[in-house]
């Protein structure tokens, strides 16, 4: 909602960062240019028949799961390349590359290290998908030393925000 809202203040290329839940993803698809979070071919299809209906492109960053922790979202490195596969030929749908964000419980460097090897095996397979979405304000360093090209530093910019429950 907020999405929709400041892109129709402001034109631009928007970025929808966040876990995707299906029945929002028509609310997303109206304003957004890129997804950093789509981690299922369900969610997938459904965005590749809504922007079919829009007559318009979205860029995807298939979100990676490091530790399989429920809740979090993501798939498991062992299933990126399957997942790649089938939504890579989608229509109305371009695979931009990977997004990950680190399990707290890992230390930077090594949560940077083992993403930038996965994201180095994916563009083997999709060489055209090598964007990697990964870093946020407190790690935004070690996230671009290890390869990554767009960070989430929002409250590094802005400062934080309200928590609203």
């Amino acid at each position: 909602e907020e999405g929709i809202e400041k892109s129709a203040q402001v034109a631009g290329i928007w970025h929808f960062q966040g876990q995707v839940q299906s029945r929002k993803l028509r609310d997303i698809a109206s304003w957004a240019t890129f997804i950093h979070s789509i981690d299922s071919s369900d969610h997938a299809e459904k965005l590749s028949r809504i922007c079919a209906e829009l007559d318009k492109e979205i860029s995807i960053f298939l979100q990676l799961s490091l530790d399989g922790a429920v809740g979090r979202g993501g798939v498991a490195a062992s299933g990126v390349i399957a997942l790649a596969e089938k939504v890579s030929d989608l229509p109305n749908i371009k695979l931009a590359g990977l997004m990950c964000v680190p399990p707290v419980t890992y230390e930077h460097q090594r949560a940077f290290s083992e993403i930038a090897k996965i994201h180095q095996g994916f563009i083997a397979s999709f060489p055209t998908a090598n964007l990697l979405s990964a870093g946020m304000s407190s790690d935004f360093e070690v996230a671009i030393a290890h390869g990554a090209t767009h960070i989430r530093v929002g409250s590094q910019i802005l400062g934080s925000r309200p928590y609203h429950p």
